[in-house]
């Protein structure tokens, strides 16, 4: 693991969605841009002291010459540190899980990209709530058909944690992603919008033609947006919302999409994830649950559990490591895991609101 250190959020979730399946063993780590504490975040995870790098080249550079090296890493630093961490693994034949978004800017998500068609290893990218079963459900019923020509997807992920300043105040999270050297171009739209785009596109199976986006910053002095609204345009003709925030009071993690086709219309909440509403046109709407009675065999296949007993964000972001490590094994990512192609996209899309904010809105193509 490259990041994820003492007192970050993320590592500590990608190390038990890892473990939960039995798939990964974490043998190695550059857990902090101090070595310090890098050294001292190893020691807490047990891990074998020679084995606790100060920099991710270096750990890259010990781990490439082992004769029992890794053979995966997972980085889950700050956004300015994907393209040269997953880079310095890629060259050296080593699989990247990495975090959201891809990169700080479009311009290193290129380079990388071109770098991992060059390399032998996989790159996946961990939008994690692709894992939740009755998304996949949801996917499924579109894939074949039941909601008809697809017309409309409203897509939100609504949060409230950053309506103070807490940037300010000691938040470690909240420093680095309102610092545009650090976060990228996008500050909600990178963190929270990247995901309701990936979700929307999961989903759907469409991609994001062009965006009409308006964003703010409501926080004072704070430069990334903290709010955004965004039209969307899709090639196939559908059409299509995005909003985000991170300055919406009452709301903790709201993310939710509808999708609406000639045939019927679908909703699901993240919040209640066990669940999906379903409404053919002209008849009432149907309840589906995770292992439930119309529970479809990509619902199936990520429930761990049966039906009544809720899974959730752990056991989603889990579908995410067991899929990657089934892909590993196989030679090829398969078409439930989000790639370097999925993390290209997004940040065409972040790079193409901020371009359509500062011009009045417009239409831009991604």
């Amino acid at each position: 693991m490259v990041g994820g250190g003492t007192g970050a959020f993320i590592g500590g979730v990608h190390r038990i969605a890892a473990r939960m399946d039995g798939n990964f063993v974490l043998l190695a780590g550059a857990l902090s841009s101090d070595p310090v504490r890098s050294h001292q975040s190893a020691v807490e995870l047990g891990l074998d002291p020679s084995r606790s790098y100060a920099s991710f080249d270096e750990m890259a550079e010990a781990e490439a010459t082992r004769a029992d090296g890794i053979e995966a890493v997972s980085i889950v630093t700050p956004n300015h540190l994907h393209a040269a961490a997953a880079t310095a693994f890629l060259r050296r034949g080593i699989h990247v899980l990495c975090d959201k978004p891809l990169t700080a800017t479009l311009p290193e998500a290129q380079a990388l990209a071109q770098v991992a068609r060059n390399s032998d290893a996989q790159f996946i990218l961990t939008h994690n709530y692709t894992g939740y079963p009755m998304v996949r459900q949801a996917r499924a019923l579109i894939a074949r058909g039941d909601l008809g020509a697809l017309r409309l997807v409203h897509v939100e992920y609504l949060q409230d944690w950053m309506t103070e300043a807490v940037e300010t105040q000691g938040s470690k999270q909240a420093e680095w992603r309102t610092d545009p050297a650090r976060a990228g171009a996008g500050g909600a739209l990178g963190d929270i919008g990247t995901h309701a785009h990936n979700l929307a596109g999961f989903m759907t199976g469409e991609n994001v033609q062009s965006v009409a986006a308006d964003i703010q910053s409501f926080g004072a002095n704070r430069v990334l947006d903290d709010n955004a609204h965004v039209l969307l345009r899709y090639g196939s003709g559908m059409r299509g919302t995005l909003s985000c925030s991170q300055v919406a009071p009452g709301q903790e993690n709201g993310l939710s999409i509808r999708i609406y086709g000639e045939k019927g219309g679908l909703h699901w909440q993240q919040e209640n994830p066990n669940v999906l509403w379903f409404t053919p046109f002209g008849e009432p709407t149907r309840r589906m649950t995770r292992m439930g009675a119309q529970a479809d065999p990509a619902a199936i296949a990520a429930s761990r559990i049966p039906a009544g007993h809720p899974e959730g964000y752990l056991e989603a972001f889990a579908n995410i490591y067991t899929d990657a490590a089934a892909a590993l094994r196989a030679g090829h990512v398969n078409a439930d895991l989000p790639d370097i192609a999925d993390g290209l996209a997004g940040m065409r899309f972040v790079a193409a609101c901020v371009t359509s904010s500062k011009n009045d809105s417009k239409w831009v193509e991604l």
